[in-house]
């Protein structure tokens, strides 16, 4: 079964200090009983902020004159863009603005995310088997991981699902982009090998839902499905070798344990891979 990951209340979402904020834009403090919409907060007025590279209106990020004139269609697929939520309907302002299904952030505006509402992405997990002990046949596993070039900390080789595109395409992709450097070419056997982790056995889904993300502001948010490939023999990928891409700082086999902390919620992402692969996988040395 899936993982319920969804927080009653988010708690990196109402992080201090915004992530990539030129001017360290602070939140507004609030506090855990405020946080849901119901409960009145008369003091709530949360800074605005959009990141200059998203105000300036590239090709994947909303234009804030359509949200004012109310084109933006909310709670639906808006054209090639998903602005449904895996969550719930979400509230929409006289003034066309999304309120997060989660609650108050302290944060107004986009902050570094592209669309108003849910930002889809994609996460894939990607794990191994290995065989630590032949006598004993103790095997143990391990999971790609990048570290992010924009804080330094490991986390899942995910990312945005483009406009028009499908989470199963984004999965694939963004694991060959980030972990294999694909966007400067693979040969044809890291082609079919990455090909057959992805279409093997399509894998298991693990998360469909809100992330409770850094990047997170009152009325754009993250969310996510997380994808779980498993190489039980260990072999498909012991013939292709892991190179970061232009996002990621480094990438590298990560051995794999209950208690892993990682950015935004990747951590129970892993927890329940752990225990999922503990209960449920049999090796196949």
């Amino acid at each position: 079964m899936a993982v319920q990951l969804s927080p009653a209340i988010h708690a990196r979402a109402r992080s201090p200090v915004y992530p990539g904020s030129d001017r360290g834009v602070i939140r507004q403090k609030v506090p855990d009983q405020m946080v849901p919409w119901t409960e009145a907060f008369a003091d709530y007025r949360p800074p605005v902020y959009t990141h200059p590279t998203v105000a300036a209106n590239p090709p994947w990020a909303d234009d804030d004159e359509e949200r004012r004139q109310g084109i933006l269609k909310y709670n639906a697929v808006d054209g090639k863009i998903n602005r449904q939520s895996f969550e719930a309907i979400y509230t929409v302002t006289s003034a066309h603005l999304p309120l997060n299904p989660m609650g108050r952030t302290g944060l107004a505006g986009r902050g570094l995310l592209g669309k108003f509402g849910p930002n889809h992405a994609a996460d894939p997990i990607v794990t191994r088997a290995v065989l630590e002990d032949k006598g004993t046949r103790k095997i143990s596993f391990e999971v790609v991981l990048i570290k992010r070039n924009d804080n330094g900390q490991w986390a899942l080789p995910g990312g945005m699902v483009e406009d028009g595109d499908t989470v199963g395409r984004t999965l694939g992709k963004e694991f060959c982009e980030e972990a294999l450097d694909s966007k400067h070419g693979l040969n044809a056997e890291e082609r079919e090998l990455a090909r057959a982790i992805f279409l093997r056995d399509g894998g298991r889904n693990v998360y469909t839902g809100y992330m409770d993300d850094p990047r997170n502001t009152d009325n754009a948010w993250i969310e996510t499905t997380a994808v779980h490939y498993h190489d039980a023999q260990g072999d498909v990928f012991s013939k292709v070798k892991l190179t970061a891409g232009d996002d990621a700082g480094d990438v590298a086999w990560v051995k794999l344990g209950p208690k892993m902390e990682l950015y935004a919620a990747h951590g129970a992402l892993l927890r329940e891979v752990f225990d999922y692969l503990q209960q449920s996988v049999e090796p196949m040395f």
